[in-house]
């Protein structure tokens, strides 16, 4: 039987560890973290968390390869610990699941996406890249 875009969610739900936006919070709170939204340009200009970085899911393996000539500079630190989001969290948890079988040694998805986090009220930015 083929697999729809929810099996595998549920794959990458048994190996990437979700987090809520409370615990998303307290670690950003502590600094040593990168907020990584993985929307599409058009839902980002629509509102993002403060300091994420948008890396498009769609071009992800190819901004997060080190031999890749145009990646992402911030995704050279295979050590530092990522909290990847979407709309709504899917997305984020195949994102984590891919750079975790990039070598990424800490990535979370944030549970609920960005969705979750403007219901309960957190603080959204609009400022550009």
């Amino acid at each position: 039987m083929a697999k729809g875009l929810m099996d595998f969610a549920a794959e990458a739900r048994t190996k990437v560890e979700e987090i809520s936006t409370d615990e998303v919070v307290a670690l950003t709170r502590g600094g040593n973290v990168l907020l990584l939204d993985v929307r599409e340009p058009g839902e980002v200009r629509e509102g993002h968390l403060s300091g994420a970085v948008n890396v498009p899911r769609g071009l992800l393996e190819a901004k997060a390869d080190l031999s890749y000539p145009h990646r992402e500079p911030c995704l050279e630190n295979r050590e530092q610990c990522l909290v990847v989001y979407c709309a709504s969290g899917v997305r984020s948890l195949l994102a984590a699941a891919t750079l975790q079988e990039m070598g990424f040694a800490d990535v979370k998805s944030m549970a609920g996406g960005f969705t979750a986090w403007q219901t309960e009220g957190k603080d959204v930015t609009s400022e550009s890249w």
